[in-house]
């Protein structure tokens, strides 16, 4: 076979649809990528020389940032978001993003938690070779040479990983060629212990979302026509974003003997007998950065829970003249030590290119919780002022906070779990007030035409689940574990069922 050909690079990088007139060409960011929204931070104004052939001349101009309202167009706002919050930029291959520090340090937020509960529960991590379209390939090859009786199950291990995947319309954090992601993959002597493990991974994900992300999922079962395929039961935790689509936050597969059958993976019982292993798996992925951004966030930009927010509390220096600013600087200094030593993230921008008010945007914009303000009068009366990120303007401001270490420390633990609180009542009155229970197709349909969640009883068919998506858009996003008691007739055909299930369109 002869050496493979690889396309030049700019047939990678550039695209054949894309075309700029040759003046504007000095104008454009190689490669050349369409940009998160029409909105840009820099915009550079070409004032053209005439009749003397001198080259143009480019004058750049910073420009406020803007970020077009959540109402007025969701997705513009969501792309601006993670635009001028500094999350992520596109990479130069079509459908990859580049996930700038800020960004990670939100997923990094994520791994901390869920790697010390991964092994808590008794796994343990390694790493797989980058295999697609599904790992569960490459597992049973190596596990089906690990395991060969009873003595080696229970085998649970987790891998941090990056996978690439096709996707016909891409969307930053949420849909990419290239994302990250854990991935959880367990092989056990009994159905029970498979069933008990997918179950168990699945609650990790539910108290994850709701005590760190500050996002109230609703957590069950997939319908048979949602399931993973080659699993037995797939177990979802299910968000509502603010634009009201839903959004698969994480899954628990129960996987049953499956792909150990298939390829064989099988271990000797106490009683000498062979038999297959059951298996489960269970993922979430950097798409949870996206639920944070499009559940918690608002006009004003990105809105962070403080338990993984990157900065919890930024500190900004204010004076006017010189003999002020080494009384404010060092106080600063001091406060940001005070709270480092008490285990909070906290950040000092003590610098002199950007006004009071240009940082307190920025920092607003980056969904910082707590922004404190310390000035000449702050130092004299050794207080600071506190503002919450979640309560706008003047309400969620407080003046003279003391220094006081003790009493500062208090303080600003007491409002970083106010706003961890006042985030989770937000979302979950959100989301509560955007399902509708119906009982019949009819109220089904015009329930999601008003954009809302659906939630009614069913015992229809896979042709008939099919039917809604078609006819509606919108598909079963599980079977709640929290299911309410009495009788109940399908919504579709009218027979008892035993069950409601969550309608909703998504991402």
């Amino acid at each position: 076979m002869g050496a493979l050909r690889l396309p030049a690079l700019t047939s990678i990088f550039t695209s054949s649809s894309v075309r700029s007139p040759p003046a504007l060409k000095h104008r454009l960011r190689f490669p050349l990528r369409r940009p998160f929204s029409a909105q840009s931070t820099v915009q550079k104004a070409v004032a053209t020389e005439l009749g003397d052939g001198k080259a143009a001349k480019v004058v750049e101009k910073e420009k406020e940032r803007v970020i077009t309202p959540r109402y007025q167009d969701f997705n513009a706002w969501y792309l601006d978001v993670i635009a001028n919050a500094e999350l992520a930029d596109y990479g130069p291959v079509r459908g990859t993003m580049v996930i700038r520090p800020y960004g990670y340090a939100i997923w990094e937020a994520i791994q901390d938690y869920l790697n010390v509960k991964f092994k808590e529960t008794g796994h343990s991590n390694m790493y797989f070779p980058q295999v697609r379209p599904t790992s569960e390939t490459i597992v049973n090859h190596m596990f089906t040479q690990w395991i060969h009786s009873y003595r080696d199950l229970p085998l649970m291990i987790n891998q941090w990983a990056n996978v690439t995947r096709w996707e016909m319309r891409t969307k930053p954090f949420i849909r990419t060629l290239e994302f990250l992601w854990q991935e959880g993959h367990t092989a056990h002597a009994t159905a029970e212990e498979a069933e008990k493990e997918a179950m168990q991974m699945i609650d990790v994900y539910i108290k994850f979302a709701y005590e760190q992300a500050a996002i109230p999922v609703i957590a069950g079962r997939k319908s048979r026509v949602e399931t993973f395929a080659g699993a037995s039961r797939t177990y979802t935790i299910e968000a509502m974003m603010g634009d009201r689509k839903a959004l698969q936050a994480g899954t628990s597969h129960n996987l049953g003997q499956n792909f150990s059958r298939a390829f064989n993976t099988q271990f000797t019982d106490e009683n000498g007998q062979r038999q297959h292993v059951w298996q489960t798996s269970w993922a979430i992925s950097t798409r949870f950065v996206g639920g944070i951004i499009m559940t918690h966030g608002d006009d004003a930009g990105l809105l962070l829970p403080p338990r993984l927010a990157p900065v919890q509390v930024v500190i900004v220096p204010i004076w006017k003249k010189d003999n002020e600013k080494t009384g404010v600087l060092t106080a600063s200094s001091s406060v940001k030590e005070t709270l480092q030593a008490a285990g909070i993230k906290v950040k000092i921008d003590d610098t002199d290119q950007r006004t009071p008010g240009w940082k307190f945007n920025f920092y607003e914009m980056k969904g910082v919780p707590l922004r404190i303000e310390i000035g000449p009068r702050d130092v004299s009366s050794g207080t600071v002022v506190i503002s919450r990120r979640d309560v706008p303007g003047k309400q969620g401001k407080v003046f003279g906070i003391s220094m006081e270490p003790s009493s500062l420390v208090a303080y600003v633990i007491d409002k970083l779990n106010e706003v961890q609180s006042s985030l989770l009542e937000r979302a979950t009155t959100f989301r509560d007030s955007n399902i509708v229970d119906v009982y019949s197709y009819n109220e089904l349909k015009e329930a999601i035409a008003q954009g809302k969640w659906a939630r009614g009883p069913w015992s229809a068919s896979d042709e008939e689940e099919l039917k809604v998506k078609e006819e509606t858009g919108a598909t079963i996003r599980c079977f709640p574990f929290e299911q309410p008691e009495g009788p109940k007739k399908c919504l579709m055909t009218g027979k008892p069922a035993d069950e409601v299930a969550i309608f909703a369109k998504s991402y």
